[in-house]
């Protein structure tokens, strides 16, 4: 069987304990996964409480509703993320109207402009997070340490051809953070927050 089989077969594990309603279960997914959901709340609130308010939100969304995860539409932690995105994306339209309403500065256009930044970054994040080791280390050398392709592939003891396809790889799977994110659409396993 393949490696991506053990995964698969963890969360589908989960999913049932998490029906039966295991606490250990949910245990067990809040200390994976966490801090990826603190992360990317933070990400697109840019504040602790409420990211912290979110990260109690999902968590209390999969206890409660167990079963609207389905294993065969993706991975769980994909799931997690979608759902952070869209709920750390609602609550910070709903405090930026809220806002707006009482008077405060801005307009209905730039809070829509904020929400999708906010979206899309935190798609981003999830993106260079959850990529292959390889792809991330050659965008890392690439961006953060400001390495062409040539000084990449000898850091990381690969061709050049191979340098050069792993920041391709990396790039084109960064774009569809843009793609993917556009806010008020139902939220896909892989897609819109």
């Amino acid at each position: 069987m393949a490696n991506t089989d053990i995964p698969q077969r963890w969360d589908h594990t989960m999913q049932r304990r998490l029906a039966r309603g295991e606490a250990a279960a949910l245990g067990e997914l809040y200390d994976r996964f966490a801090s990826l959901v603190r992360g990317l709340a933070h990400r697109v609130l840019g504040e602790e409480t409420s990211a912290d308010g979110i990260t109690r939100e999902v968590f209390a969304h999969v206890w409660q509703h167990p079963d609207s995860y389905d294993p065969r539409q993706g991975p769980l932690r994909t799931w997690l993320a979608a759902l952070t995105r869209r709920l750390a994306v609602e609550r910070l339209r709903a405090t930026g109207t809220a806002a707006l309403e009482r008077g405060g500065p801005g307009s209905a256009e730039e809070l829509e402009h904020k929400v999708r930044r906010a979206a899309v970054a935190a798609r981003a994040d999830y993106i260079v997070q959850a990529m292959p080791v390889p792809l991330r280390a050659a965008l890392e050398l690439a961006y953060f340490q400001r390495r062409d392709y040539r000084q990449t592939a000898a850091d990381l003891g690969v061709t050049e051809d191979e340098a050069r396809r792993r920041l391709r790889l990396g790039l084109q799977l960064l774009a569809t953070a843009h793609d993917a994110c556009v806010p008020g659409t139902p939220p896909g396993y892989g897609g819109a927050a």
